[in-house]
């Protein structure tokens, strides 16, 4: 039997896939996406899941067109706020896993201040991947290790120059779309990770998914090289 279920990873992905397939402004997918943030983290908030990290946003992202970035921009900037508002009455945290350049600095300071609000909950941690790439994260923790002197690394101790280092490793990691990729997702989180990729585009991620998925991890046998 699989260990209970700590961390589960989102890769968000099929929000302009979904809006093609409905009809609608590209931006609209998006928003819907946002949207459906909330309803994964009110199916999963009183389960076993202690830590859910959402892949909203990539530091591949910026080649996007100027309007869908710009939207996107705003849409974080309303979205965190809301959301904030919510999960500190629900006793949640949110932590930001990224790097602040070249993310408007008020919009960067949001998300700071999220962070801030809700560093005192003691209920499930949500992580907001945002402007985040897993070899830049890598990249960023060796920088870190480099100035604090290290010298012989091991992984246990560059861990601790991840983002966000009490964020555990990725127990399991969903991906909506039916495409089959980590697109540099938790690179470092994954090593050991169950996936489960399901067609279906995120706007359409519903609840019942979530715990379908829950329930497929806990059906499986996870040996970590034994």
């Amino acid at each position: 039997m699989a260990k209970p279920l700590e961390h589960i990873g989102f890769i968000a992905d099929g929000n302009r896939r979904w809006a093609r397939d409905h009809h609608l402004p590209t931006l609209e997918g998006h928003r819907r996406g946002f949207d459906k943030v909330e309803v994964i983290i009110d199916a999963l908030k009183n389960t076993e899941v202690e830590y859910i990290s959402f892949y909203l946003f990539s530091t591949e992202n910026w080649n996007r067109t100027e309007e869908e970035v710009s939207y996107l921009m705003q849409l974080a900037g309303d979205k965190i706020k809301s959301l904030t508002k919510k999960l500190k009455k629900q006793n949640l945290r949110i932590v930001i896993m990224g790097r602040p350049e070249p993310v408007d600095p008020d919009l960067w300071s949001k998300m700071m201040q999220a962070e801030q609000e809700t560093m005192n909950n003691t209920g499930m941690t949500v992580c907001i991947c945002f402007n985040y790439g897993g070899e830049w994260e890598i990249a960023d923790a060796a920088t870190k290790a480099v100035q604090a002197g290290e010298t012989k690394l091991t992984p246990q101790t560059f861990a601790k120059y991840l983002y966000h280092p009490e964020v555990p490793s990725c127990d399991l990691i969903i991906r909506t779309s039916g495409e089959q990729r980590l697109s540099g997702f938790q690179l470092w989180r994954s090593a050991y990770s169950e996936f489960w990729f399901i067609e279906k585009n995120f706007p359409d991620l519903s609840s019942e998914d979530c715990l379908a998925a829950l329930e497929e991890y806990h059906n499986r046998g996870r040996r970590f090289g034994k």
